[in-house]
Formats: C-alpha cells, sequence, structure tokens
C-alpha cells in the first residue's frame, strides 16, 4: 500500500501537510537566496561612496596638496628630461597610493577592530562585492586629484598634455592593485594601529619608490621600487610624456598592474573571508 508524500494517516483520517511543512520537513532552507555579484556590487559601491564622501574629500585635498608640493620642491632640482617624467607621474600615481592604499588599509583595520565586518557578514552578499566596492568607492576618489596633478605637472615641467587621456586606464588599474594591497594590510593585521602603521608604510614606499627618478635609486631598492604595484602604474604614465611613446611598453605595464591588481584584490578577497568568521 503506498502513501502520498505530503499526506499522513492519523486515526483513521487523512491530514494533508501544507506546502511550508513539507519544505521545512523536507529541510529546504527558509533564508532568502544569496544575492548575485554584479548587483550586490553596486549596491556596496554606492552606500560606501556615500558614506566615504564627506569624511575623505578633505584627505583628498591633502593628498593632491602633497603631491604638488613634492612636484614643486622636485623642480629646484630636476630641469627636464627622464626625470622630469618620473617626477609628475610618480607624484600624479602617489595621490592614488594615499587613498586606495593608505586609507582603505586604516578603513578595514577599523571595521575589523570595531566589529564592523559582522554587520557584511549577515548580508546576503558575496565577500568579494564588499571587498570590491569599498575599493572601487575609495579609488574613485582619487581621480579629480590624479588628474589636477598631472595637469599641473605636465605645466610646470613643461610637459606635453596630450596623452594624458592614459590616466583613464592608470588610474582603475594602479588603483585596483594598490586598493586590493591596502584591504588585504588592513584585513590581515592583528591590530587596528598594526594596520594604520603598514597603510603608511605602504604609501611611503609608493613615494619614495615611485617620484624618485629609478636610475638614482641604488640596485637593491631599485628591485624593491619593481615589487611595489604601482611602479607599472608610473612607468606607463611617463611613457606617455616622449614625444613618441611607445605604445607595446605602456600596454605591457599596464597588463601587469591589471593582473597583480587581480591578485590583490583575489587576497584580499581571502582574508575578508578568514576576519569574517573570527
Amino acid at each position: 500500500m503506498s502513501i502520498m508524500p505530503a499526506q499522513a494517516v492519523t486515526g483513521g483520517s487523512v491530514v494533508t501537510a501544507s506546502p511550508a511543512a513539507e519544505a521545512a520537513q523536507g529541510g529546504a532552507a527558509t533564508l532568502a537566496p544569496r544575492a548575485r555579484l554584479l548587483p550586490s556590487l553596486a549596491a556596496v559601491y554606492r552606500a560606501q561612496l556615500s558614506r566615504a564622501r564627506v569624511a575623505r574629500i578633505p584627505l583628498l585635498f591633502v593628498a593632491t596638496f602633497q603631491s604638488v608640493g613634492i612636484m614643486v620642491l622636485m623642480r629646484g632640482v630636476v630641469d627636464g628630461g627622464a626625470e622630469a617624467r618620473a617626477v609628475v607621474a610618480g607624484s600624479s600615481v602617489l595621490v592614488v597610493a594615499f587613498v586606495a592604499l593608505n586609507l582603505l588599509a586604516q578603513y578595514f583595520g577599523q571595521l575589523r577592530a570595531s566589529g564592523g565586518l559582522d554587520h557584511y557578514a549577515t548580508l546576503p552578499v558575496p565577500p568579494a562585492a564588499v571587498v570590491l566596492g569599498a575599493a572601487g568607492a575609495y579609488a574613485s576618489f582619487t581621480v579629480p586629484g590624479t588628474i589636477v596633478t598631472a595637469v599641473t605637472g605636465s605645466v610646470l615641467f613643461q610637459l606635453p598634455l596630450t596623452h594624458l587621456w592614459i590616466l583613464a586606464a592608470v588610474v582603475p588599474l594602479a588603483g585596483a592593485a594598490l586598493a586590493g594591497l591596502g584591504a588585504a594590510l588592513g584585513l590581515l593585521a592583528p591590530r587596528q594601529e598594526l594596520a594604520t602603521l603598514l597603510g603608511q608604510l605602504g604609501m611611503s614606499a609608493a613615494l619614495l619608490l615611485g617620484v624618485l627618478p629609478a636610475d638614482r635609486l641604488p640596485r637593491p631598492i631599485g628591485w624593491a621600487r619593481d615589487l611595489l604595484p604601482s611602479t607599472y602604474g608610473v612607468e606607463a604614465l611617463a611613457r606617455t610624456f616622449d614625444a613618441r611613446p611607445d605604445w607595446t611598453a605602456v600596454g605591457l605595464d599596464l597588463a601587469v598592474c591589471a593582473v597583480v591588481g587581480v591578485a590583490s584584490l583575489a587576497v584580499a578577497t581571502w582574508a575578508y573571508r578568514r576576519a569574517a568568521v573570527r
């Protein structure tokens, strides 16, 4: 004798189970389905952009003023040529490093220390959306300062403005690489103070290794410069100041930035998962 799955016999009568009870008996999930990556990324990006707009704009002015001040100081010792191109390109990318690396490391360090990660862990959003949304929001703040710095430096050192459109590729790619690094530092640091320190050290490395001309650095420091993600954004921008840029080399530098950006954001996503479960 067969019995219908949604029925049970009690005291000679047939009782039909409700769909909700049947789903519960079958172990079906009662929570809402997990949100998809792209809609979650857009939502986190808008929320972070709105939250950080008031707090970060003054710091963006500081970053821009700092980079312009460095170029003014270097103008006294650098006349032109390859050194001038390196100074302008390095100072422009330094704005990206200040916001995307330094401030993002501090933000995630503070978020971890204050228990803010627990809030994101309760939301049905992929970890990658949290990391990419925050990184994208912080990197977006670097665009105005980078443009102002590049234009000011080009006028100051009498460099051509023709190919500054390359900033449309340099800023997002270098920003992704540095933002991923900053997020990873903030999430992996055991203490908030250490995350702040690591962010400051990273920005200092971008300053010293990116702004100073490469041929004036000792060889061991030059090797460290090659390991810094922002170096390739600096090189790509500096090459475009030539009368006839080597676009193949520019493309290779940007490709390295893209690969490092994907890798660093993947590490940051892993670090977020690791920190969120603790």
